[in-house]
């Protein structure tokens, strides 16, 4: 395994500059701590709806042979099937400690944030997905939004995008995203601190590669370099160390939870994981214990819909990006046309490709002008293949499919 966490490409089809991930200004570790905390957590459910709705598929699909009662009336089986057409579902997560273990801190120790926000998108012939990931320092514009008591707040030219729980709640984090991406986004789900543990214990453990040491010693996260299986605290620890990966970054901190998203969907789609009755509904219990669903979601028949139309997509073509930015005072911003050109493939349903993927420079892709061609041979359909479309190397992120390892970093770097 390489002790990157992707190799990069200088190729692409879009734009020949090569944007890396950038090292941010460094606050008051002991004043933001609790913000990493809380991002580190929800990032484990960026697809928490689909995690929920394929541990309660699975509950449904494995029920035995029913046996019929003297008095009952007899009525077609229930069937479920996949969602109709694509989805989008955003994802935030708050670092209220509301609700919250008291080891968190106090109630009003902190407001609501959405320290993490993550786009999950299912192409509309279910055959690719995407997660996209928001830079919480990302500056954007932010419409108006509702007031939860009535009424509406202004909209602003330039906030970062994580102030928009607080400003208007899960709705307006929504319209924010909407507005910023062109896309409608009719599901949302807002997740805080327990879910991640109970979700990483429930499957028994997350497999991760750390390439070098991690060594973090404000989140007390100490991993040598090798192979580990996370669960409960330690999961937690992993997911927020960001002193103790790449360069310190939050940019590099979402590289590394990718490399943890990546895993968790790998053992979530495992057969020791749904062939497992007590994992299955342990992971649904743990979701769905731990989300505040918008109402369009917070149905079971919604829920197993999404799951059906997830299940079968190949892990290859389940991919987790970070939205292209750049680095400006006090934060980032998205970097154009990357930006744009990413959301234009995402609302064009196209299989998003990483431009270090080999896939994107397989020679076999070009067409042999001497080779021939079998008359027997069926012609394939290209309106069955939906289109790929090659990112910018400024767009950073894995698949599924890629077992990838944490790129750490020692105290003495740091």
């Amino acid at each position: 395994m390489s002790d990157e966490l992707r190799p990069r490409s200088t190729r692409s089809k879009k734009l020949s500059t090569i944007a890396r991930h950038g090292r941010l200004h460094r606050s008051n570790p002991f004043v933001t701590v609790a913000k990493v905390l809380a991002a580190s957590l929800a990032v484990l459910l960026v697809s928490g709806a689909s995690v929920a709705a394929i541990a309660t598929y699975d509950v449904a699909s494995s029920v035995q042979e029913s046996v019929p009662l003297a008095n009952e009336t007899e009525g077609p089986a229930p069937k479920i099937d996949a969602i109709p057409g694509g989805v989008n579902l955003l994802v935030v997560g708050s670092d209220s400690r509301k609700g919250q273990d008291a080891s968190f801190g106090p109630e009003d120790s902190t407001g609501d944030l959405n320290d993490v926000t993550m786009l999950l998108h299912i192409s509309e012939d279910h055959t690719n997905a995407s997660v996209i990931s928001f830079p919480r320092d990302m500056y954007v514009p932010i419409p108006e939004c509702p007031d939860p008591d009535g009424g509406t707040f202004d909209a602003m030219s330039s906030q970062k995008i994580n102030t928009t729980l607080t400003y208007g709640g899960l709705a307006c984090t929504v319209l924010t995203v909407e507005k910023l991406t062109g896309l409608s986004i009719p599901y949302a789900a807002e997740v805080q601190f327990d879910g991640v543990m109970a979700m990483s214990t429930a499957v028994g453990g997350v497999p991760v590669c750390v390439a070098e040491d991690i060594e973090d010693e404000y989140t007390n996260t100490y991993l040598p370099a090798g192979m580990h299986t996370l669960e409960g605290l330690e999961a937690l620890q992993f997911l927020r160390t960001r002193h103790g990966v790449g360069d310190g970054s939050d940019l590099t901190r979402i590289s590394n939870q990718q490399v943890f998203l990546s895993s968790l969907v790998r053992t979530v789609k495992s057969a020791s994981t749904l062939s497992d009755p007590v994992k299955v509904y342990s992971l649904a219990k743990a979701v769905t214990a731990n989300m505040n669903l918008s109402t369009s979601l917070n149905d079971v028949s919604t829920l197993a819909s999404i799951a059906v139309a997830l299940k079968d997509i190949d892990l290859s073509k389940v991919v987790f990006v970070q939205a292209p930015t750049g680095n400006v005072d006090g934060g980032v911003e998205p970097i154009q046309p990357d930006f744009d050109d990413l959301f234009t493939a995402v609302e064009d349903d196209d299989s998003l490709q990483l431009a270090g993927d080999p896939a994107a420079e397989d020679p076999a892709a070009i067409p042999d002008p001497d080779a021939t061609t079998d008359p027997a041979a069926p012609v394939p359909d290209p309106a069955a293949t939906p289109p790929t479309a090659v990112l910018s190397d400024s767009v950073q992120g894995q698949t599924a499919g890629d077992v990838t390892c944490s790129a750490g970093r020692s105290l003495e770097d740091q």
